[in-house]
């Protein structure tokens, strides 16, 4: 698979770009976007990379990809009906912030389900598995900030 998506030959979904970064020891941010050396950036709608998934999903990423940061911030829409299935544990101590700004979310973690409404937060370790599901009618939108820990280093000469 991963030979099939160096070569452009198949186009991986939003679950297997993030099970090559958890692979690779990052963050699907770093896998789409280079490292950016400034202090400030903005990052325009048009500037920011999508990811979207036939099931009917996309992910936002909001954050710039910075030297020995691995750190990600992102806006997630999922449809009616659409589990985004289960993605893998990040390295021990990551932790991961969501709050649901529209919708119905079900939040699995390590198979235990939480079901968050609009308004709601939520931190949890993200070592664990953790899936993304819209039980509800309408739309789900949420915001996941992501800090990993544990990630390979990139950029800092270790």
């Amino acid at each position: 698979m991963l030979s099939e998506v160096e070569r452009g030959s198949r186009v991986p979904t939003v679950l297997v770009l993030d099970r090559i970064a958890t692979g690779l020891g990052t963050s699907i941010a770093r896998l789409l976007r280079d490292e950016l050396p400034a202090r400030t950036v903005v990052l325009r709608r048009e500037e920011q990379d999508v990811a979207r998934d036939a099931s009917g999903w996309e992910r936002r990423v909001l954050s710039p990809v910075l030297q020995g940061v691995e750190f990600e911030f992102m806006r997630t829409t999922i449809g009616p009906g659409v589990d985004a299935g289960v993605f893998q544990p990040h390295g021990p101590g990551s932790r991961e912030y969501l709050a649901v700004e529209a919708g119905i979310l079900r939040l699995s973690l390590d198979g235990e389900d939480v079901k968050l409404r609009q308004g709601d937060s939520i931190f949890y370790a993200g070592d664990c598995h953790h899936g993304f599901a819209n039980p509800g009618t309408e739309p789900c939108v949420y915001y996941l900030a992501m800090d990993l820990v544990g990630a390979a280093s990139h950029g800092d000469g270790r």
